[in-house]
């Protein structure tokens, strides 16, 4: 396999590069993600911050900035990330998912969002590598979403590096906006049956299956009020079809995230 797949949690809007002491572990391992990875001749993000009715797929060669954040400095609204888009591969991806009666569509007007600028300027600051986004789907149906995933499987025998863009706790009433770690058996409930799962040794159809069900697992609503930080885990499982690795444990505002690298 040549592609390479990844879920990590991304943060809290562009906290992550302005110096957020709660981000401190998160930065870190991003700054050192790429030595884990080959280089990838382009990078395909599924952001938890782009919703459509169907699969949608960035087709900008320039893709502008998309600031969908708000409330923060000044400065985090001039953050560039000029990467090249990916034109011609947006139209492949869209013709796999067609090819299997996946609804989807080319959108060459849309930006980049912080779920893709935010991670990529830490991992690749040289933003050398054409980049792209594909939409989650409205309403977060999982089985979609794995159904997505395993119809771009093919997209790994090219040198793509594939990333899940989420975040594996995402309640914001529960989040310590000063950093503040405190014990929640709750979170690590959840993110110890994420582990179990994705890294576990099941079949593969046990796995995609326990994904569907996710919100039957310990805490996930109080993790997931709304599930769109972790659908991208989803796809991402279902087109790596094997068990991940853990590669990030810590905190971010306060509560435990993960990722897992495939």
């Amino acid at each position: 396999m040549k592609g390479q797949v990844v879920y990590f949690s991304h943060g809290g809007g562009p906290l992550p590069i302005l110096g957020d002491a709660s981000h401190r572990a998160m930065v870190d391992f991003m700054i050192q993600l790429p030595s884990r990875l080959r280089k990838p001749d382009a990078i395909l993000v599924i952001s938890a911050h782009w919703e459509e009715p169907v699969a949608t797929i960035l087709g900008s060669p320039n893709p502008p900035m998309l600031y969908d954040y708000y409330g923060f400095p000044d400065e985090a609204y001039t953050v560039t990330y000029p990467a090249s888009g990916d034109p011609g591969l947006a139209g492949r991806i869209s013709g796999m998912l067609e090819s299997r009666h996946i609804g989807s569509r080319v959108d060459t007007v849309r930006g980049f969002d912080h779920g893709l600028f935010i991670p990529l300027k830490l991992m690749y600051p040289e933003a050398d590598i054409p980049s792209l986004q594909i939409s989650l789907l409205k309403g977060l149906d999982p089985a979609a979403h794995l159904t997505i995933g395993k119809s771009l499987r093919e997209l790994l025998d090219e040198n793509i590096l594939v990333i899940g863009s989420g975040f594996s706790f995402h309640n914001i009433s529960a989040f310590s906006w000063q950093g503040i770690f405190a014990p929640d058996p709750l979170n690590d409930s959840f993110q110890e049956w994420l582990i179990e799962i994705c890294t576990g040794p099941m079949p593969q159809a046990e796995r995609e299956q326990r994904l569907a069900d996710w919100a039957k697992a310990p805490s996930a609503r109080y993790c997931h009020p709304r599930e769109e930080h972790l659908m991208p885990l989803h796809v991402c499982a279902a087109m790596a079809g094997t068990p991940a690795r853990l590669i990030f444990d810590d905190h971010i505002l306060g509560k435990r995230g993960v990722a897992f690298q495939w």
